[in-house]
């Protein structure tokens, strides 16, 4: 009996709907992007409606909406107020008053039905609607888990009921976790590349979401009657942690019953069709950009309209003000066919400006169709291998990996166009293996099917029965760029001692072949670690490769018992090479702060230990690896470089030489660019022909290298002296070998003996007739999207682009007297005038956006940044090489030039597509404090119970330095403007939050004499003295002659027996044959006057005082003596300026000492006698930070009493691990022992 009971009260509370009645709903929701703090602006949207539920069925409802207002806020809290849009609010109302069948029974919503023509965003806010319902009520337990489906996919649900005695309604609290979900409603999209990073994620998360419902459930016959609800969504972001500061969404939404009555008629409802269950579905918002909000319709004269525009727009400079355009573009080519394109080509490709602009933005459709486009362009061979190289690398690193564009992607490589070209065919390669990469990180993870990589095993299989080192080489870069799990059986078969078959090639293939396994590293480290160990300890194979080993095995990430074992394996190594490399990349990683070596940091420093008394003290001669990184717990941002030398025993030339960078931020590691170099041929060349060479880099030592270089032709022609190739984010997509035939073809194209048949003669016919040539590219660098669902049914966004158009152009017209007449070696002896006009710039939008995006609606934060870098030129210019002159004459300057600016805000954001008038951007950060006086503190609906109104203070600093050169009417000035609050609570975010300007500005000021231009002249063949010099000589003659005598004796004062001693050496070189061996004036001209400016002099004085350099700089003008004179050797030098360079006078000068019995000391001194006041102001500036920053520094210090005007230090080598430092000021000793290890 009692358990009859508790089952018909358990059917009492589950929540139902009686079919045979109607109810009506009062829903609201509303969602508001921003800060969260006071006085700062945000945005956001609300709708109202009415709902009505009307029973058609036992399991089957009918859902229509009346009465709907759609409103947007964009303001601050307290000021402004949400405002109805008519028109949207119309084209809404118009679908949802259509009717929608769903399917519910026992608190679950089931299929959704509704006509075909309803869009999918209304249909996604009925299933925001129909998610009140989506709810479980057990009356058993009061508190209880489950797994469920709801709007935002299969997630975590924590329920907790509590019944009000009186009124016999249960009160049920939902909370889902959204960031523990198997099924989530979400999509990210554009960071595939990146490599995730758990550890990092334990320290901080960008994204952090929860929602909160509240039902108040009646209990009826018919089931639990949901009289209210409410629901609460708060999303935390931010481009760093989120535990500093955020950018908060917070969506709020009601259901309240209003009446409940009988069904009268069940109103008939045309054809429908399925729209699926309850989860929010994602159908075409990739197509949406979340920046800008464009009618679409008929978009090929559009697109054909703006290419031209834009191509116009930046035909010589790039124009800043239309680069945002280009994403325009991008948004109107997502919303055309195949045959658009196809229009597009036929209309633009005949001008080479449209056509370079239609190619490199159609990429950026990045779906089946741009591989179309391209297959088409491939069989019909209208495109050139350089514009198809371009066009395929950009377009198969964009697309959406996907299973269909997969297969269309494989028949790149069997096209014949494809292997037309030697680097084209590279390209086509390469990129494959980066979409097989993306392709399995979006689809499928490790369980990758095998297919999508098997062209590229049998391209490399195929290479090895052929023995084609080429083929097996790019085939291998491929599979490597794959990292597909699938490819570590075929690679295997390229690795000595791992292969079940011996196998012999060439070192370059194992190289490749090593380093193939890099992306597998992280995606099957195990079976990675099997493979590299086992060649690490093969003491046979190639020091390079099993240091390539090495390198392999640690990016694994290997616990500490494998350490430990290769620690042990090091300890008998012979080969030094290998022990120096391992040694050192152990002792670099035992320094990593970054979350991803958090553990294997560890487990390297006890490697160190043990490994230091014998490897701590090896020579750099042998080989190195170095990793330096740092990282940032509040940002979650940090960088590491690595650098890896390669060597054997055989040759002090590196065998091989990689640099990689990698950035850490917010849980992903990116790996910028790597560069790598291989020397095979110069090894071989250095292997066999060096005799002299013992390694110190002395004289003999590189003369023994040049007589070995001079031997180059020597090696086989088809064998490369040198390979070269880049990765970037982790993928390789070029490789190029210099080898023998192709530095010969060189030589001989410009050797002064060429002809008229080398192409350098054509070039040089062309530039005398004028030449121009421009080249303009805009490139989409990154696009990344995190969509997710919110419980209102609208898509939450996270979106970061990054744009940028480059420009340059060269206008040019030179002319030769004498001309050519049959070899280009007549250029030595001959006049050469040029010229040209040109630009080369950029400019460079980034946006950073957080909201809802829909395709009738937007609404969010949105940072907008522009970067502008802009550099014109204008001159002349006569040489003549024989005679080593050189003249330039550069335009006065006549208009302000921006150089570089940088300048970025963030922004409220509104737009709806029925009103693009009503488009909103306020910016986030109010302009002053006079102007938000009058506004009030936010509503209490936007605080917590722990949350207080926040104090802020808004500061506006500006500053502008200029450097003026009034002798040359110019000035080169820096501008800094920023608006920020400061809070009682600092964040990293609140340092981005804000107007910022930053600019580099070239302008025009009043000179004393209008300047026509300005002349420089640069003189590099001994000639007489410039007539400023000769007067400074003619001045250090006049000096009294006690002066002179005075450098033969002794004084008191080490300054001025450096002064007299300078004196005395300018005198006797005017006496003897001192010739000035580099001259260079600038000069502003103007008009009949004479010229004014400076000119500098270098001399070098033979015999006994070669080894001394003078430089003379000197202001020419009609009364001016401003000059300035050094003269320094390698161990001291002497600086005097001013006028005659009387004024002020500065030495500095250093020593080294390694007496026996005593222990290596290198001194520095630098000793004034008179400085400007500036300088004097400077110092005592930075007098005052000394004491703090020698503690800091671990320097103990006591008071003495120094040599006046004098600093002094000194280090001395105290023992074999340490050093001593001691610097000296006029009062003050400090001192500081230093350990150091050399690894």
């Amino acid at each position: 009996m009692w358990g009859f009971l508790l089952c018909h009260l358990v059917a009492l509370a589950e929540p139902g709907l009686n079919p045979k009645k109607t109810y009506e709903y009062r829903y609201e929701g509303m969602v508001n992007i921003g800060r969260g703090m006071p006085n700062l602006a945000e945005s956001g949207v609300r709708l109202v409606c009415k709902v009505k539920i009307i029973g058609v069925s036992a399991q089957t409802f009918l859902l229509r909406v009346s009465n709907l207002n759609f409103e947007e806020f964009n303001g601050i809290p307290g000021k402004n107020a949400f405002d109805t849009s008519p028109k949207l609010t119309k084209r809404i109302a118009a679908e949802l008053s259509k009717p929608f069948m769903f399917e519910y029974a026992k608190g679950r919503v089931g299929d959704i039905r509704t006509s075909a023509e309803i869009s999918d965003t209304i249909v996604n806010i009925v299933r925001g609607i129909l998610g009140f319902f989506q709810v479980t009520v057990k009356t058993t337990q009061r508190v209880y888990e489950l797994e469920e489906f709801g709007i935002h996919g299969l997630c975590q649900s924590t329920y907790a009921n509590e019944e009000d005695a009186n009124s016999q309604e249960l009160s049920v609290t939902q909370i889902v976790d959204i960031n523990n979900c198997k099924k989530k409603a979400a999509i990210y999209r554009g960071m595939a590349l990146a490599v995730d990073n758990k550890l990092s994620k334990e320290r901080g998360d960008s994204v952090i979401s929860t929602v909160r419902y509240v039902y108040t459930v009646k209990p009826t016959v018919d089931g639990g009657l949901i009289k209210k609800a409410h629901a609460l969504e708060r999303q935390h972001f931010s481009p760093f942690n989120v535990k500093g500061g955020n950018s908060k969404l917070q969506a709020t939404k009601e259901l309240v019953l209003l009446s409940v009555t009988d069904t009268v008629v069940t109103p008939a409802v045309g054809p429908m069709i399925s729209r699926g269950n309850l989860v929010y579905k994602f159908v075409k918002v990739l197509a949406q950009i979340p920046i800008l909000m464009k009618k679409l319709d008929d978009p090929v004269p559009k697109i054909a309209d703006m290419i031209k525009r834009l191509a116009q727009a930046n035909i010589y400079q790039t124009d800043s003000a239309t680069s945002e355009d280009v994403v325009v573009l991008f948004q109107l080519l997502r919303v055309t066919s195949l045959e658009n394109h196809e229009v597009l080509w036929k209309q633009l490709s005949g001008n080479d400006e449209h056509r370079r602009w239609l190619l490199d933005t159609i990429v950026e459709v990045a779906d089946a169709r741009v591989l179309k486009f391209l297959k088409n362009r491939f069989n019909a061979g209208d495109v050139s291998a350089n514009e198809a190289g371009q066009t395929l690398l950009i377009a198969f690193n964009h697309v959406a990996a996907e299973t269909d564009l997969m297969e269309m992607a494989k028949e790149f490589l069997s096209m014949p166009f494809s292997k037309s070209h030697p680097m084209l065919w590279n390209t086509v390669v390469l990129s494959y293996g980066s979409l097989v990469y993306r392709y399995c990180t979006y689809e499928y993870g490790r369980s990758c099917p095998v297919a999508v990589v098997q062209p590229l095993l049998d391209l490399v299989i195929d290479g090895l029965k052929r023995n084609n080192e080429l083929d097996m080489v790019l085939a291998l870069k491929a599979i490597g760029n794959a990292g597909h799990p699938s490819s570590i059986k075929t690679i295997r078969r390229f690795l000595p001692g791992v292969s079940a078959t011996p196998v012999t090639l060439p070192a370059r293939v194992l190289s490749a072949a090593v380093q193939s396994l890099r992306h597998l590293a992280v995606r099957d480290p195990h079976s990675v670690q099997d493979i590299t160990v086992s060649l690490f300890v093969q003491r046979h194979l190639p020091t390079e490769i099993r240091m390539l080993a090495c390198m392999i095995l640690f990016e694994t990430k290997p616990p500490l018992a494998l350490v430990s074992t290769v620690t042990a394996f090091l300890l008998e190594e012979a080969d030094m090479h290998v022990a120096s490399f391992s040694y050192s990349l152990i002792g670099s990683i035992a320094k990593s702060s970054t979350p991803d070596n958090h553990f294997l940091s560890t487990a390297c420093s006890v490697a160190v230990k043990i490994l230091a008394p014998k490897f701590g003290r090896v020579s750099y001669h042998y080989s190195k690896a170095m990793h330096l990184d740092w990282f940032n717990d509040d940002f979650l941002i940090g960088t590491a470089t690595e650098i890896f030398m390669l060597k054997n025993a055989a040759s002090y030339i590196p065998t091989e030489i990689v640099t990689k960078g990698k950035f850490h931020f917010i849980g992903k590691i990116l790996q910028l660019v790597e560069l790598g170099f291989r020397a095979d041929g110069i090894k071989e060349l250095f292997r066999q022909n060096i005799q002299v060479f013992n390694g110190h880099l002395s004289y003999v030592d590189f003369e023994a290298i040049f007589k070995v270089l001079q031997d180059w032709k020597t090696l086989p022609g088809d064998k490369p002296l040198l390979s070269a190739y880049t990765r970037i984010f982790g993928q390789e997509f070029f490789f190029a070998d210099l080898n023998n035939d192709l530095i010969q073809s060189v030589i001989k194209t410009v050797s002064p003996s060429a002809g008229k048949e080398s192409p350098v003669w054509s070039m040089i016919e062309n530039l005398q007739n004028g030449m121009s040539w421009h080249w303009t590219k805009p490139f989409l660098m990154f696009e990344t999207r995190y969509i997710q669902a919110t419980s209102l049914g609208l898509p939450l966004e996270i979106s970061k682009y990054y744009n940028t158009v480059t420009t340059i152009t060269v206008n040019a017209k030179a002319a030769i007297s004498p001309p050519l007449t049959d070899r280009l070696g007549q250029l030595l002896t001959s006049d050469v005038s040029l010229e040209t006009d040109g630009f080369a710039g950029f400019s460079k939008d980034q946006f950073v956006f957080h909201g809802i995006n829909t395709d009738i609606f937007q609404c969010g934060a949105e940072l907008k940044s522009k970067t502008v870098l802009a550099i014109p030129w204008e001159f002349s210019m006569k040489m003549n090489v024989k005679q080593k002159t050189f003249e330039i004459d550069l335009p006065a300057c006549k208009e302000e030039t921006k150089l570089f600016s940088v300048k970025f805000d963030v922004y409220a954001v509104s737009r709806n597509i029925e009103e693009p008038s009503r488009a909103k951007m306020t910016p986030m950060m109010p302009d002053s404090v006079e102007a938000n006086k009058d506004i009030e503190p936010p509503k209490q609906r936007y605080l917590t119970s722990g949350q207080k109104i926040v104090k802020f203070d808004i500061y506006h600093p500006q500053v502008k330095v200029c450097a003026e050169a009034n002798i040359y009417g110019a000035d080169f000035c820096v501008e800094f403007e920023a608006t920020r609050s400061h809070y009682i609570d600092e964040y990293p975010l609140y340092y981005f939050l804000g107007y910022t300007n930053f600019a580099c500005t070239i302008q025009p000021v009043q000179s004393n004499k209008p300047v026509d231009k300005i002349h420089i002249e640069m003189n590099a063949s001994p000639t007489k003295y410039p007539v400023s010099v000769r007067n400074l000589l003619d001045t250090l003659q006049k000096l009294p002659k006690y002066a002179t005598k005075s450098c033969h004796h002794s004084t008191s004062s080490s300054s001025s027996r450096t002064s007299h001693q300078a004196s005395f050496k300018a005198k006797e070189a005017w006496n003897g044959n001192s010739e000035p061996v580099f001259t260079i004036k600038v000069l502003a001209m103007s008009g009949n006057t004479n010229p004014e400016g400076y000119e500098a002099a270098a001399f070098y004085t033979p015999a006994a005082q070669m080894d001394n350099t003078q430089l003379i700089v000197s202001q020419i003008g009609a009364e001016a003596n401003w000059k300035l004179c050094t003269d320094a050797n390698v161990d001291k030098m002497h600086l005097r300026w001013g006028a005659e360079c009387q004024s002020y006078e500065m030495s500095m000068k250093t020593a080294t000492a390694h007496l026996p019995g005593s222990r290596p000391t290198l001194k520095a001194k630098i000793h004034w006698k008179t400085v400007p006041g500036y300088m004097i102001e400077l110092g005592k500036s930075i007098e005052k930070y000394i004491p703090g920053m020698a503690f800091l520094l671990g320097f103990y210090q006591k008071h003495a009493t120094n040599a006046k005007h004098e600093v002094s230090a000194s280090v001395v080598a105290a023992t074999a691990g340490s050093i001593a430092t001691t610097i000296k000021l006029p009062d003050v000793v400090g001192a500081l022992t230093w350990p150091f290890q050399d690894i």
